[in-house]
């Protein structure tokens, strides 16, 4: 094939819209979660286009569909092996999941980034059971119910708004004495009533016989003022930044330091001939849907002026 999509957020959906529309015939592969970390985000107010307003879910949906229309060929799979063609003389090789094998001419990665967590061990032992990195997928189970929310940038004020909606208690737990968010989403934090934002506090651990039922924390570690102390909880909710999932395509791709393709702006080509980087996954500033779905476009067309080089 002359054209693989690997990803399917706003920057793999845009690099198939316009490739199809270039005559590409791309295929894109899904990947573990159709519509990428933007299904996790409740509403969206600052993508143009939607007056009104929109949720991740919709939005992806939209874009899948418009990718459809056009004639991309949409797959359920997740890449796991790939042989890159290093000088470009031979096509990129790709093990899917489910055993098939494919070559392709181009590649764009738009696998975009996941979810951080603290590296408790107690993080695991309750997975499924009271643990979660994603509100809008599991906060219907807390109903008036407590819950914590880890981390004090912009993802973190949502979860904790949209959580405060459903929950009866919602608990910020914050490293630093200030909240990272803009101010638009801190004043969001500050209007419900029900969010109670615990300053300079860590997580040491969770307890519970049935699930979670509380946190260890501690206020002011390291200082004379150092104060532990226990919450109960019905669950702990994890906002606290993601990392790139480029592990797949390394060592041969090129990343930063925090595993980000490395890119040559202005342009999303990667190290590899004929592999390009779009999306979240080759942005550790941005890391919004609009600028993702740009760098989506710019892909589709650098992969179009590669294969008509080529």
């Amino acid at each position: 094939m002359k054209l693989l999509i690997i990803g399917s957020g706003p920057a793999g959906y845009t690099a198939a819209i316009y490739a199809t529309r270039s005559g590409l015939s791309p295929v894109l592969y899904e990947g573990p979660v159709s519509g990428g970390q933007l299904t996790t985000t409740t509403d969206i107010d600052n993508f143009p286009g939607y007056p009104e307003g929109t949720t991740g879910n919709d939005l992806m949906d939209d874009m899948r569909r418009q990718a459809e229309r056009l004639g991309t060929e949409i797959r359920y799979g997740v890449v796991d092996k790939v042989d890159f063609s290093m000088d470009g003389s031979k096509p990129h090789r790709v093990h899917i999941d489910d055993g098939t094998e494919i070559e392709a001419e181009a590649i764009i990665i738009a696998t975009g980034a996941s979810a951080k967590y603290l590296g408790l061990d107690d993080e695991k032992k309750y997975a499924g059971m009271g643990v979660s990195a994603c509100a809008t997928c599991d906060g219907f189970f807390y109903r008036k119910k407590t819950v914590a929310v880890v981390g004090g940038g912009d993802t973190a004020c949502e979860e904790a708004v949209y959580l405060s909606h459903l929950a009866k208690k919602v608990y910020m737990i914050v490293r630093r004495n200030v909240l990272r968010a803009t101010e638009a989403m801190q004043q969001k934090v500050k209007e419900q009533e029900n969010i109670e934002v615990l300053w300079e506090t860590q997580t040491l651990g969770l307890f519970g016989d049935n699930g979670v039922e509380g946190a260890h924390l501690v206020r002011g570690k390291g200082t004379d003022h150092e104060e532990k102390y226990d919450i109960a909880i019905d669950g702990f909710f994890l906002a606290i930044g993601h990392h790139p999932n480029t592990e797949l395509f390394r060592p041969a791709l090129e990343c930063d330091e925090q595993g980000y393709a490395i890119v040559k702006h202005p342009t999303t080509q990667t190290n590899i001939p004929g592999v390009f980087a779009a999306g979240d996954v080759a942005d550790p500033i941005y890391r919004q849907a609009i600028s993702a779905a740009g760098s989506g476009c710019h892909a589709a067309m650098d992969a179009e002026k590669y294969l008509a080089n080529k």
